[in-house]
């Protein structure tokens, strides 16, 4: 799951060599956290947060195999 976020999240920046996705790991629940470059952060964010909102409901359709939630975090670099 990280390798998908982080190569849809590299085909929607400009800068695409500074995305870097780190995987926490809760009790009970996954976390990603998604850094991209300052520049970048509207394009991954979206209009609205439309396509935050997207990447997070993909992410939540590759965990439902798991078991566990997981949840995305868009992080200042």
């Amino acid at each position: 799951m990280r390798d998908l976020m982080a190569f849809i999240a590299r085909n929607l920046v400009r800068e695409p060599d500074q995305v870097s996705v780190v995987e926490l790991d809760d009790d009970r629940d996954r976390i990603f956290q998604l850094r991209v470059a300052p520049s970048d952060r509207g394009r991954v964010i979206g209009k609205e947060g439309r396509t935050a909102r997207a990447l997070r409901t993909m992410l939540a359709v590759a965990s439902g195999r798991t078991g566990r939630k997981a949840k995305l975090d868009i992080v200042d670099s």
